[in-house]
């Protein structure tokens, strides 16, 4: 900050006068109009564009990106920085993309109903679409009693692919959501063979979800440990995401209320505005277009 801005700062903020400014840091009060009146470089014209863009994109997130991400955004806006030079933005605005809590699970295990192995072993690495999936529940709390969420990601985009909600949560909700899933990826004949990894909560182990995956869509279960949030890391990654993105920043009134803006935010702008930092910082759908596009390695 320059000695002027101070003490323009000092006269606008606190109402300190400007001549008690002027004579506390040893400049004349004719200087500071000089410089006041002065056009601005070059350079000052364009940290003021660049706090002004950097805001823009900040605020379109709602308030959720870090520099890393608002880089991003600036990068395809045709700007040319650094990603240090967009913190030293942020860093003046007093931005800051919010950090997210850990959140409390949902899993109840059946310990007599039949478990399957964990296929993926903490691996989340995943080379093309509709090979792993994943999906967990959550609730949403609302002054009508809780909404349940059920989810169902692809790891090779973390793309939403299914979000349904009920006021239970059990076998029929996850059911619902891996049917969705399916339908969004074209059925059966494209998603055969898939692996859905999940925990071993007993909407997950039911017989009716079981039966469902195996016979009628031909999908394989996979499933982690008891009381190992490592181990189905993506899902929680995402549910983090949504408190901390949406959940923390709403009170809802109504189940419906509720329903309405997570199915936005899922939707419009997790999917398709929201840069994740496994897809290249770009939004999931536009990175499957991306890959999509590209030609077949030889």
């Amino acid at each position: 900050m320059s000695v002027a801005r101070f003490i323009a700062d000092q006269r606008t903020n606190f109402g300190v006068p400007l001549t008690l400014t002027c004579a506390l840091l040893e400049v004349s009060v004719s200087w500071y109009y000089k410089w006041i009146k002065r056009q601005p470089t070059v350079r000052e014209r364009r940290r003021a564009d660049l706090d002004s863009t950097v805001r823009s994109f900040f605020d379109a997130s709602g308030g959720t990106y870090g520099s890393p991400r608002v880089h991003a955004d600036l990068l395809e806006a045709g700007w040319r920085v650094s990603v240090n030079t967009v913190a030293d933005s942020m860093h003046r605005q007093g931005l800051a993309g919010r950090k997210p809590k850990r959140r409390k699970g949902l899993t109840k295990q059946d310990r007599t109903a039949p478990t399957f192995p964990d296929l993926l072993k903490r691996d989340f690495a995943v080379s093309a679409p509709n090979h792993t999936w994943c999906g967990d529940m959550t609730h949403i709390p609302t002054d009508e009693g809780p909404l349940y969420m059920a989810t169902v990601l692809d790891l090779f985009s973390r793309r939403l692919l299914a979000c349904p909600m009920s006021e239970h949560p059990d076998a029929e909700l996850a059911c619902d959501a891996i049917k969705i899933a399916a339908a969004v990826r074209g059925g059966r004949q494209k998603i055969e063979g898939v692996i859905f990894h999940s925990d071993r909560g007993s909407t997950y182990t039911a017989s009716s979800f079981s039966l469902l995956c195996k016979k009628k869509l031909g999908i394989r279960q996979s499933m982690g440990r008891v009381g190992s949030c490592f181990d189905n890391a993506a899902a929680e990654s995402f549910f983090s995401t949504l408190e901390h993105e949406v959940l923390s920043r709403h009170h809802f009134a109504t189940r419906a209320e509720a329903r309405n803006i997570v199915t936005a935010w899922c939707h419009e702008f997790y999917n398709n505005r929201r840069r994740h930092t496994t897809a290249r910082l770009l939004p999931p759908t536009e990175y499957e277009k991306t890959t999509a596009d590209q030609p077949a390695a030889a």
